[in-house]
C-alpha cells in the first residue's frame, strides 16, 4: 500500500498544478468576457485545488504513528477529508454554477469577446487532460494487472478515485463550457451561456453524490479488497498445520488492512507448538502482503 500513496500523492500533485493555473486563467476569462459559464468554471477549478490541498493534508495526518487512543492509527482520516471534498465539490462547485446560471438566465448580460473564453477553455481542456492521464497512469501502476473495471469496482483507494471523479467531472465542464458558449457567440443568445452554468453544475453534483456514495462505504467500515481476501485465505489453507479455516475478517484501515481469522488446528499439537506456529504464520502473511497492518490468527473447534 506504499506504491498505492506514493501513487494517490502523485496524482494530487498533478491535478492541483492544472487546476491552479486553469483557475488563474479562467477567471481572468470570465471577469474580461462577463461568461457565467467561464465564471463558473473558474470556482469549480479553484474548489478542486482547495480540494487536492484537502487531499495532501489527510494523507499526512494518515501517516501519523498510532497512539493509546488510537491504537490502530490514523489511516481512516483519509475517508474523512475524502468525503469532505465531496461536499465542498457538491456545494462550492456545483450548487453555486446553478446559481450562477439562474441568475445569468434571468438577468442576461451581454459576452465580451467571446473568442477569449472559448481560447481559454481549449487550453485548459489540454490541462485537464493532461491530469487525468495522469492520475489515470498512477492508477495503472497499482492495478497489479487487473482490469481499469475491476480495479474501480473494487478499490479501497479513496483518494485516486475522488482524483478521477475530480478530473472526470473538470473535463466534461470544459467541454460543456465551451460548447454553450460557441452556441451563445453563433445565436448571439447568452442564455445558452447560463444553461452551460446550470449544466456544469449538474455534473458536478452527479459526481459529488457518486464520490460520497463510494467514501460512505469506507467511513462505516468495509473489507480489503476481494483479491487481498482471496489470497489471504489461500496462504492459510495451504498451511499444513492447519486444518480447517473456519473464519476471516478484514477491515480496511486507511491505506493498511486488520485481518482477524479463526482457524482448526491439526489433532495433537501442544499449546506452545500451536502459539509457535501461529506466530510464524503472521509474519507469513505480513511479509507476502505488507499492507496487513494488524493480524490475529486464534485457534479453535468450531466457528
Amino acid at each position: 500500500m506504499a506504491a498505492d500513496q506514493g501513487s494517490s500523492s502523485k496524482a494530487i500533485l498533478y491535478a492541483l498544478l492544472a487546476n491552479f493555473g486553469i483557475a488563474i486563467t479562467k477567471t481572468g476569462a470570465a471577469a474580461y468576457t462577463n461568461s457565467g459559464s467561464m465564471l463558473a468554471e473558474a470556482i469549480h477549478s479553484y474548489a478542486d485545488c482547495a480540494n487536492q490541498l484537502l487531499l495532501f493534508l489527510g494523507l499526512k495526518q494518515a501517516d501519523k504513528p498510532a497512539t493509546p487512543a488510537h491504537p490502530l492509527g490514523f489511516g481512516k482520516i483519509t475517508y474523512f477529508w475524502s468525503f469532505l471534498v465531496a461536499l465542498l465539490l457538491f456545494s462550492m462547485g456545483g450548487l453555486f454554477s446553478i446559481y450562477e446560471g439562474w441568475h445569468k438566465l434571468h438577468h442576461p448580460e451581454p459576452l465580451n469577446k467571446v473568442w477569449v473564453a472559448l481560447s481559454v477553455l481549449v487550453i485548459a481542456i489540454v490541462l485537464e487532460s493532461g491530469s487525468l492521464l495522469g492520475a489515470l497512469r498512477e492508477i495503472a501502476r497499482i492495478r497489479r494487472g487487473r482490469s481499469f473495471r475491476d480495479w474501480f469496482k473494487h478499490t479501497r483507494n479513496a483518494e485516486l478515485v475522488v482524483i478521477l471523479g475530480e478530473d472526470v467531472a473538470a473535463l466534461a465542464g470544459l467541454l460543456i463550457a465551451f460548447s454553450f458558449l460557441s452556441l451563445a457567440l453563433l445565436t448571439g443568445d447568452t442564455r445558452w451561456d447560463a444553461a452551460g452554468s446550470i449544466a456544469i453544475g449538474t455534473v458536478l453534483i452527479i459526481v459529488a453524490i457518486f464520490i460520497a456514495a463510494r467514501i460512505q462505504t469506507l467511513l462505516i467500515g468495509k473489507s480489503a479488497e476481494p483479491q487481498l481476501e482471496q489470497s489471504i485465505r489461500g496462504i492459510i489453507n495451504r498451511d499444513p498445520a492447519i486444518d480447517e479455516l473456519l473464519h476471516t475478517i478484514t477491515l480496511q484501515m486507511g491505506p493498511k488492512v486488520l485481518l482477524a481469522a479463526k482457524v482448526k488446528m491439526q489433532s495433537g499439537l501442544s499449546i506452545e507448538a500451536a502459539v509457535t506456529h501461529l506466530n510464524d504464520l503472521e509474519i507469513e502473511i505480513k511479509r507476502l502482503h505488507p499492507e496487513v497492518g494488524w493480524c490475529f490468527v486464534e485457534p479453535d473447534v468450531t466457528d
